[in-house]
């Protein structure tokens, strides 16, 4: 009798809170935030401009997978399926093109192709492009030096032709950024938004001339923190790689603004500048 009384009285507690408008719901979930829902992907897309042919480097917000081995089929998916968002930029790819899976093994990516990707047809410069763009993107991730591929789990003499021109017989492929003309900079680190520390060490790529790359970090304020350059591995019209250090020790807390850009010979103006916001720990 005790315990019925009690159950009893705790289903009148129940039913009270319900009508006084307070139903007992689950918690929400502790880790809801859109900015975990997504990520930025690198995905290279191709470019006719005057006479000339080439390849674009855009960074995508996409849909964070289930699982981190995913994100290389999704940002190859994002590669034939997504929008260009460089003027006149495309893809090589055919659309109706599936990834039926990707293996990693000691930083060889090997793709699996459903048979529509043989469905592309280009040119020998288009063909290399194509490959290129693929290779790129996918070695945007450090654990991926190399990249192969297969059409529907093999590699038959069709398959091996590729597209007509160029075919795989030099796979695995690796990553190559001569034909990549757009962005003339970008910065691969510090990313935006960062909780950075001094010394601050700066990396990127570069198609500028006399491969002169000018670095300045200002204060909120617009106060220069600090100021110089660097020469990258190779200037335009190729494209070299930098990396550069900043000293400066502004206080933890403080909001920064990193500017990467080139020079006019011209007039001294700067020219295709990068922000990165960040801030000091």
């Amino acid at each position: 009798m005790k315990h019925f009384f009690a159950g009893l009285f705790l289903l009148i507690a129940v039913f009270f809170l319900v009508g006084c408008g307070r139903p007992i719901v689950p918690a929400p979930p502790q880790d809801v935030n859109n900015n975990s829902m997504t990520t930025d992907i690198a995905v290279y897309y191709a470019k006719n401009y005057g006479n000339e042919v080439y390849l674009v480097r855009e960074i995508h917000e996409i849909a964070k997978p289930s699982q981190p081995t995913l994100l290389y089929k999704a940002a190859l998916e994002e590669l034939i399926q997504g929008k260009p968002e460089t003027k006149e930029a495309y893809t090589i790819l055919p659309p109706e093109t599936h990834i039926r899976g990707i293996r990693v093994d000691k930083g060889v990516a090997t793709i699996d192709f459903s048979r529509e990707v043989l469905n592309a047809n280009v040119g020998a410069s288009g063909e290399s492009l194509g490959i290129q763009s693929i290779v790129n993107t996918l070695t945007e991730f450090s654990e991926i030096d190399q990249v192969a591929f297969e059409v529907e789990g093999t590699l038959d003499e069709q398959s091996r032709d590729w597209w007509g021109h160029v075919g795989l017989e030099e796979q695995p492929f690796a990553r190559d950024l001569s034909s990549v003309h757009e962005p003339a900079i970008w910065v691969d680190e510090p990313t935006p938004n960062q909780k950075v520390s001094s010394p601050l060490t700066i990396k990127g790529s570069a198609r500028v001339f006399e491969a002169t790359v000018n670095i300045r970090l200002l204060a909120a304020t617009g106060e220069t923190l600090e100021e110089t350059f660097v020469t990258a591995s190779a200037g335009a019209p190729e494209r070299g790689e930098f990396t550069a250090t900043l000293i400066s020790t502004p206080a933890p807390g403080t909001k920064a603004l990193l500017e990467v850009f080139w020079n006019s010979p011209k007039d001294g103006s700067e020219m295709d500048k990068v922000e990165i916001a960040l801030e000091f720990d």
